[in-house]
Order: structure tokens, then C-alpha cells, then sequence
């Protein structure tokens, strides 16, 4: 996570200016100008209140590949080809349904 671009563009597409988001938070606008340079990096409390002044959050996502249930994979993988094709023949409605679903939006 990049502090100091998070930060900035939360501003900016708030519409705030340093002054403005100093104002709102408490945190003096020379602290905010050296976060989103990069100068300095902020504790995850103070990026929080900043971002919430905001109108944004902060959320913690995990990373790609960690907490992936490989069980599913290792099963089908487990099966032979001609089980495999028959699995997709069974589940072709539900793909095309799904399909034409996200084609709607």
C-alpha cells in the first residue's frame, strides 16, 4: 500500500484541500503535505481518521494466493478427463445463465 498516493487521491476526489482536511482531522496540514509526499509515513490510526475525513476507508484485504481452499482444485484435478467434461456438460445452464445475467448489467 502506497500511504502517500492513497492519501491524495482521497483528498482530491473528496475535494479538500490540505487546510481543508487539517481542519476536519486535527492533523496540522505541514504533517499531511510530508504523508503525501512520501516524506513520512503515518501510523495506521492517523491514515484512518485522515482517509474517513474523506469519506473513505481504510480496508485490510488479504493477499492474492493466501487463504485460497485448494481442496476444490486437488478434487477436480483428482478426476479423469472424461469426468471433468461431464462435470462442465452439467454445469453449462448454470455458466450461460450467469453469463447472460452479467451481460444485462
Amino acid at each position: 500500500m502506497n500511504a502517500a498516493r492513497s492519501l491524495r487521491q482521497a483528498r482530491r476526489r473528496a475535494g479538500l484541500t490540505q487546510r481543508d482536511l487539517a481542519q476536519r482531522t486535527g492533523v496540522a496540514q505541514p504533517t499531511i503535505a510530508r504523508i503525501e509526499g512520501g516524506h513520512e509515513v503515518p501510523q495506521v490510526d492517523t491514515l484512518e481518521r485522515l482517509l474517513r475525513a474523506c469519506g473513505e476507508s481504510l480496508e485490510v484485504l488479504p493477499a492474492a494466493g493466501a487463504g485460497v481452499d485448494r481442496s476444490s482444485i486437488r478434487a477436480l484435478l483428482a478426476r479423469t478427463p472424461a469426468e471433468r467434461i461431464a462435470s462442465l456438460a452439467e454445469e453449462a445452464p448454470t455458466l450461460e445463465r450467469l453469463s447472460k445475467a452479467r451481460a444485462r448489467r
